[in-house]
């Protein structure tokens, strides 16, 4: 299984391979064109509460994954989507976070290597 992460705002590129925004909202000021998103997974995004609590808080980054984590164990179709593609190939997680370190899709990486392979 071949998943990376990077900023929607960084170039694609080939290697990137099948992009999925997992996001819930469209990043500002970027056309579909200039994205190159192959799918668009509004439900794998962290919830509107949930994401509002963390507010990138990195005091909070444990508690917030621990959280996201409950809220894809309940909400396996979008998972599946993407451990689907990921298994047909190379899948890169894109997101509109400042913050790479502490983004959902790093958390939703974690979570697909961590719980993935279980399907």
């Amino acid at each position: 299984m071949h998943i990376g992460i990077k900023r929607v705002y960084d170039k694609p590129e080939p290697q990137d391979g099948f992009r999925i925004l997992v996001d819930r909202i469209w990043p500002r000021g970027l056309t579909k064109e200039a994205a190159r998103i192959d799918l668009w997974l509004r439900d794998i995004a962290p919830s509107t509460p949930l994401r509002q609590w963390f507010g990138h808080d990195p005091k909070k980054w444990s508690e917030f994954k621990r959280r996201y984590f409950a809220e894809l164990k309940d909400n396996q179709e979008p998972v599946q989507q993407v451990l689907d593609q990921a298994k047909r190939g190379r899948v890169t997680l894109v997101f509109g976070a400042k913050d790479e370190e502490r983004s959902n899709a790093r958390a939703l990486k974690e979570y697909l290597e961590t719980f993935g392979h279980h399907k």
